[in-house]
């Protein structure tokens, strides 16, 4: 079994990055792994929002804290600004990531097509392999 050293989970404070920090926390315990969360504000909205934008990506980074030192694991967290796709494949390449944690919202067939998906960006330009959690129903 492949044994990741440095692990990147991307969480936007939803459900679906939640079963994902789940994952990334589970493979980082047992892997004796850095664990680092990035949550990236999309700030290309009007000025006004970016401040709000902002707290939320603290909020979702900080509940990920919590989460991860309920499991005795350390995580270390960073907020980028821009797209998120973009963000998440050059904090993977600045930080040597062996594996990139990020949830699902599980649209398949037309709705997969027509919808696109930060998920599926990352996945064609990660520079290491992308685990995809989807949250069961």
């Amino acid at each position: 079994m492949f044994e990741y050293k440095r692990i990147l989970v991307a969480t936007d404070g939803s459900e679906f990055s939640d079963e994902a920090l789940r994952q990334a926390v589970s493979l980082a315990k047992k892997n004796n792994a850095r664990l680092t969360a990035v949550s990236v504000a999309y700030t290309a909205r009007p000025w006004v929002l970016k401040d709000a934008i902002r707290q939320e990506a603290e909020k979702a980074l900080l509940r990920a804290k919590e989460l991860a030192e309920q499991e005795g694991v350390v995580l270390r967290t960073r907020i980028e600004e821009g797209y998120p796709f973009e963000k998440i494949i050059e904090v993977a390449k600045e930080l040597k990531s062996d594996l990139i944690v990020m949830g699902s919202h599980g649209h398949t067939g037309i709705g997969k097509i027509l919808i696109g998906s930060v998920t599926e960006r990352v996945i064609g330009g990660a520079p290491c392999p992308v685990l995809v959690a989807q949250k069961k129903e």
